[in-house]
């Protein structure tokens, strides 16, 4: 008999059905025992009765999360004994074979109450943590999200291409994460903070459409929606104009929050400058709703219209707003010599309820352009070459027009999720200062491998 999903038994009513998972509860009512058995599709009621002897002994050492394979009919409820809270709260099954596949230890946290366990611990025992409902929802939640964005991309022309995760170091904002090479001693790979010149390059490699639901990595500072490896929609089109990629986007955030069962106040989203959303709020990150506590309200923001730079005082340089492949407006071309700080970006960043959920730009597509915007940020002939040689040297080669975005995955889906921490909606997070409690790393290695990639660790 194959096994089925707990939540498939309301087919089977009045037939034999096999089911594992965990033991959720155990009530005693005089000699008659009731589990609770859950997986992941849900919560089901077994039912052991005396006359089933052996089954029955087995049944009274059930204690909670352990795991069991059962055999028995689907029968429905007596009318006192339905739960409307649970799909399959009007069947259960009356047990005619046990086996306990697994033991568990009495838990470090409760799992199954209201309670919420102290974070360090959900995060020491993680795999015990992501076993409680509204973790397991979460993470369906997420799994369902990234499906309809990949099924939407793909019904619109754009295909999924993975990019490098050891490349190379380029000054992009944030710290890299650097790996050092073992057969080249002294250099280093970088992982990617985003895939920004590799999907650059897919342009120019005439594939059109590219996405990717992509790992990134930055060596920053940490936040409640911020963590050292972080996952993002990463996106690029040849030949679009910025209305075209903000209206794809939009169409697919819209059938995202659909998918929450939440509301949207503007629909279309609002599009105001940067100069607009600054005068009127204050902040390039504004929260539009009338009423702040409703974290099922959700108003989305375009804001375009960037300023190219901002004046770096301490080091007396022209810094890129957001990066240095950002294209200025072609209206404003003419004041990169004369004013920087005058020219607008064709930058577009996308804003919900007070968080950055993603941002992207037309891109500069002609050589010149490109490095004359590297020696503006103050770049060197020697640095330019180095850092950016080989994007320069593609460009040379019939670069289309083209620009994207990418989008923050995991603070979407916190923000759909109601939830206060990208923690909550990631399977494996790392603390507020980077460490994951439950494989214990960051962790010293062995004397022998830092020898292998020769490197000595300072005092």
């Amino acid at each position: 008999m194959n096994r089925i999903y707990i939540n498939e038994t309301i087919e089977h009513s009045g037939t034999k059905v096999k089911i594992c998972g965990w033991v959720n509860s155990r009530r005693d009512h005089g000699k008659i025992i009731f589990i609770d058995l859950r997986d992941r599709s849900g919560l089901l009621q077994i039912v052991f009765i005396p006359k089933n002897k052996e089954v029955y002994k087995l049944a009274e050492e059930l204690r909670p999360e352990w795991v069991i394979e059962v055999e028995g009919v689907v029968n429905k409820r007596p009318e006192g004994m339905i739960n409307p809270k649970l799909i399959t709260g009007k069947i259960e099954v009356l047990a005619e074979k046990l086996e306990i596949l697994n033991r568990s230890e009495a838990l470090p946290f409760e799992i199954t109450g209201d309670i919420e366990p102290n974070e360090e611990k959900r995060l020491e025992y993680r795999y015990l943590d992501l076993r409680r409902e509204k973790m397991k929802d979460n993470i369906i939640f997420r799994h369902q999200a990234v499906k309809l964005i990949r099924n939407y991309l793909d019904e619109k022309g754009f295909l999924e291409i993975e990019t490098p995760i050891l490349t190379k170091s380029t000054p992009e904002g944030a710290r890299d994460f650097l790996v050092p090479s073992r057969l080249h001693h002294g250099q280093f790979y970088a992982l990617p903070q985003a895939p920004q010149q590799l999907k650059q390059l897919l342009m120019i490699s005439g594939f059109e459409k590219y996405f990717q639901i992509a790992r990134c990595f930055r060596d920053e500072d940490l936040r409640g929606d911020r963590q050292p490896e972080f996952t993002q929609l990463d996106l690029e089109m040849s030949f679009p104009t910025q209305k075209e990629i903000l209206n794809l986007i939009e169409e697919l955030i819209i059938k995202i929050v659909k998918l929450s069962n939440k509301k949207l106040t503007f629909e279309p989203f609002e599009v105001l400058t940067y100069e607009e959303v600054m005068k009127k709020y204050k902040t390039d990150k504004p929260d539009l709703r009338k009423n702040k506590n409703d974290p099922d309200e959700f108003c989305f923001l375009w804001i375009i219209d960037w300023p190219l730079f901002e004046w770096n005082k301490d080091e007396k340089r022209w810094d890129p707003m957001h990066h240095v492949f950002t294209a200025p407006q072609e209206k404003d071309l003419k004041l990169l010599d004369k004013d920087p700080s005058k020219v607008k970006s064709w930058q577009h960043d996308l804003v919900c309820n007070g968080h950055e959920i993603g941002g992207g730009s037309i891109r500069i597509h002609d050589p010149k352009i490109q490095k004359r915007i590297f020696e503006l940020v103050g770049l060197t002939e020697k640095q330019i070459q180095e850092k950016f040689g080989h994007l320069l040297k593609a460009f040379k080669y019939g670069t289309p027009p083209h620009g994207g975005i990418a989008l923050g995955i995991d603070r979407l889906i916190m923000i759909l999720r109601n939830e206060p921490s990208i923690r909550e909606v990631m399977a494996f997070p790392k603390t507020g200062d980077g460490r994951d409690l439950m494989m214990e790393a960051p962790s010293e290695v062995d004397a022998k491998q830092l020898k292998e990639l020769g490197i000595k660790i300072g005092k």
